[in-house]
């Protein structure tokens, strides 16, 4: 049975991530030197989490807020809410009738998410992924920051494809196979890595990342 791995808790755990990619990578010893301490970016999990990722999908992040302070305002962000609610209801809170459908979804999927603490990742990203409207990056991006998971990637995030063309001075962007394929070399500490291309990319761009 596959094991979940290191388990990031708290700062500690990315600045030994950080030390280790370090030494076993220059460049990302170069690129710490400008980025300084990573961040811990951690969030809970749980239903709540998955759902405002789908509100966040293709808008701004102030419409996402906004959107998402209408649903907590009116206590929609438990499966039972969701459930009993139509698609009409959903809607004037903001949703779109996409969006509906896949907190409808969502909410009818029934993920027992304290099992997923203990599942291993291919596991969690599996399960996650088999709901319509949560994608693979969404599953990974969850992994990472809301189960604290230490050896996960999400390779399909334009800014750490972007990232990674600047910091190995690569002659196109990575594609999501060539960049998870690239990251093999970083485990056990992929999800470090990653929020290190995320924290170089915005020291290169002088702009925030995706993420």
């Amino acid at each position: 049975m596959a094991e979940i791995g290191r388990i990031i808790e708290g700062d500690a755990c990315v600045a030994e991530g950080a030390s280790w990619l370090a030494e076993a990578e220059p460049r990302f010893a170069r690129a710490l030197e400008r980025t300084g301490p990573l961040p811990l970016r951690l969030r809970p999990d749980g239903f709540g989490q998955l759902l405002s990722a789908i509100v966040s999908q293709q808008v701004s992040v102030a419409s996402a807020r906004a959107i998402w302070a209408k649903l907590e305002a009116a206590g929609m962000t438990t499966p039972e809410a969701i459930l009993a609610t139509d698609e009409e209801g959903l809607r004037a809170l903001g949703l779109s009738r996409q969006k509906a459908g896949y907190a409808r979804a969502l909410a009818e999927a029934g993920i027992d998410f304290d099992a997923l603490r203990r599942a291993p990742t291919g596991d969690v990203v599996e399960t996650l992924v088999a709901v319509k409207g949560i994608g693979i990056w969404t599953a990974e991006i969850y992994a990472m920051f809301s189960l604290g998971r230490a050896d996960v990637f999400a390779p399909g995030d334009l800014a750490l494809q972007e990232s990674a063309r600047l910091l190995f001075d690569l002659p196109e962007r990575p594609k999501e196979r060539a960049l998870r394929q690239m990251a093999e070399a970083w485990s056990p500490w992929r999800s470090v890595a990653a929020r290190a291309l995320w924290a170089y990319y915005h020291v290169a761009k002088q702009r925030e990342g995706i993420v």
